[in-house]
Order: C-alpha cells, then sequence, then structure tokens
C-alpha cells in the first residue's frame, strides 16, 4: 500500500547542507497501522511530509497503491501535533473543513458522534480542553474517510488518562474504517499499543535501525498485558541504543 523507498531528506541554511532524513525504506500493508518512532529531532515529521506529498525528498520516492506521492492526495489526510483548528470557526466547520476545500457534499456528524463531540459542535476551540480540540483535528481527518493516515504525535503533551483515551478511539475507529495508518511518536507505550510494526529511527539525520513486529496490538486489553511489557522493554532497549 505505502513503500518508501530510499528516501533521504536535506534542508537547505545557507551553503550549508542539513540531512534530516538518509535512505529510509519501508513497507506498509494495505489495513496496516505502522508506528515510526525514534529520538526527538531525528527527522520523523519530516518523512511523513514527504509520505503525505508536503515536502518533496531530496532522493528517493514514496509510492501510495503503485503511484508515486507528487503532492497532496485526496485519499491521504494528515492529523498534526497541534490539530491546526481555525480559531474562528466553531467544531463543526472545523471537522468540515477539508470536505468544503474539497466540495464534497458529506457531513461530519458521524465522525464528531463517534470521538464523543456530540453537543458540541457550536463551540469555538477556545471554549474546549486540548484533548477535545485533538479530537476535533481527528473528525477533520477522518471526515473524509480516507484510504491512508498519517499522525503526528496527535497525543503529544497530554495528560495519560486523556491520551489513553484518544489511543483506544484511534483504535476503535481503525478497526471499523480499516484505514492504512503511520503514526508518527517519540511515546515507547504509545508505539507499541497501536503499531503492528514499529519503525525505529536513528539520530538525525534520520535512518531505520530496526523494525519490531508487534503482533499482539489491536485490543484495548493489550496495554495491561505481560506481551505489551515485553514488548515496550524491547523498544526501550532498542532506542537507548540509538544514545
Amino acid at each position: 500500500m505505502i513503500e518508501v523507498q530510499a528516501v533521504s531528506i536535506v534542508y537547505r541554511s545557507g551553503d550549508e547542507a542539513v540531512p534530516a532524513v538518509d535512505g529510509v525504506s519501508f513497507r506498509v500493508g494495505e489495513g496496516e497501522m505502522v508506528a515510526v518512532v525514534g529520538p526527538s529531532g531525528c527527522g520523523k515529521s519530516s518523512l511523513l511530509l514527504a509520505i503525505d506529498g508536503l515536502l518533496r525528498p531530496t532522493s528517493g520516492r514514496v509510492l501510495i497503491a503503485g503511484e508515486e506521492v507528487q503532492g497532496v492526495r485526496r485519499d491521504v489526510a494528515l492529523i498534526l501535533q497541534d490539530a491546526g483548528l481555525l480559531p474562528w470557526k466553531t467544531v463543526r466547520q472545523n471537522a468540515e473543513l477539508t470536505l468544503h476545500i474539497q466540495k464534497r457534499r458529506e457531513s461530519a456528524d458521524g465522525i464528531l458522534s463517534a470521538l464523543g463531540l456530540r453537543g458540541f459542535e457550536g463551540r469555538f476551540p477556545a471554549e474546549l480542553s486540548e484533548g477535545m480540540r485533538r479530537r476535533v483535528g481527528i473528525a477533520r481527518a477522518l471526515a473524509l474517510r480516507p484510504r491512508v493516515l498519517l499522525m503526528d504525535e496527535p497525543m503529544a503533551n497530554l495528560d495519560s488518562i486523556t491520551r489513553e483515551r484518544i489511543q483506544n478511539l484511534i483504535l476503535d475507529l481503525w478497526w471499523e474504517m480499516r484505514f492504512t495508518g503511520i503514526l508518527v511518536t517519540h511515546d515507547i507505550e504509545e508505539a507499541v499499543f497501536l503499531g503492528q510494526r514499529i519503525v525505529v529511527l536513528s539520530p538525525r539525520p534520520a535512518r531505520v535501525r530496526e523494525i519490531l513486529e508487534n503482533p499482539g496490538t489491536g485490543t484495548p486489553d493489550y496495554r495491561g498485558s505481560p506481551e505489551f511489557l515485553a514488548q515496550a522493554k524491547a523498544l526501550r532497549r532498542i532506542l537507548e541504543g540509538n544514545r
């Protein structure tokens, strides 16, 4: 479904070349959820933007369903860390923003209800908790019924209870919609809870250090199981080797 083929990304700062991603390759199957983890600043977000089509790789390429990504696609949705809500628009207007831009007639009512936002459709972002704002950002992406969902640390800086609730919501929606997902996160437990496979990146410039199979994921009960704890321990060992 998604093929990342030897992708490198180099930024320019005056005459200086600053490598962010170096020859990263991995595949994501149809309907699979893959987590991408690595040290802060290692190039995870740059890689995700390249997969989305917002950033062109310096070399290498990204394919979705066999087609090379040349720009933003209608069947791919991106969730940003800060939700990216427009403060002058209501919850409903924010959730349906991309639908309107694409001139689609669908409503976001169903997904707002699924995310526990029924009754808040007329509120503005400033009237919501941080966790609710993140849910609106998720609703805006999922209202598109995307084939591919890309998530850039959508639960960062939330308290642990809110984070786990949103993780459970994403898991439920993945089972319902069966989108292909890539989750970029720095959180070990989050990666193990949601990623069927976990791509571990090195410090910048990002290279694939290891790909960890995680077959036990897929149910809320997994978080408290011995298998979950063992996988989290194994992932922590790999990341500590990055230092």
